[in-house]
């Protein structure tokens, strides 16, 4: 289980996935808010990596999604930890 959250933390394509959602969530959150955005374009991102096959793991797909599911928590809790250091330096 530790290779397969290392491979998943290390993909680019997963982050630049995440940074994307996370600057298109900050923009729209006054009109979409932000729960809901982060939480659906985690669980979008945590399934269509494995579906697409770019990689080809012997971990079943539902371990590769919730492995997927817990590395993206992990990034969207970093990239919101440091959006809310840089809007206090701001100030």
């Amino acid at each position: 289980m530790g290779d397969l959250l290392a491979a998943q933390a290390g993909d680019l394509f997963r982050i630049g996935l995440l940074v994307a959602l996370l600057l298109t969530t900050l923009r729209n959150r006054p009109i979409t808010g932000m729960l809901l955005p982060l939480v659906a374009g985690a669980v979008f991102v945590a399934v269509i990596i494995p579906l697409t096959g770019a990689t080809t793991r012997p971990e079943p797909m539902t371990t590769q999604v919730l492995a997927g599911l817990l590395v993206n928590a992990i990034y969207i809790a970093i990239g919101l930890g440091l959006w809310s250091l840089w809007q206090k330096r701001g100030r």
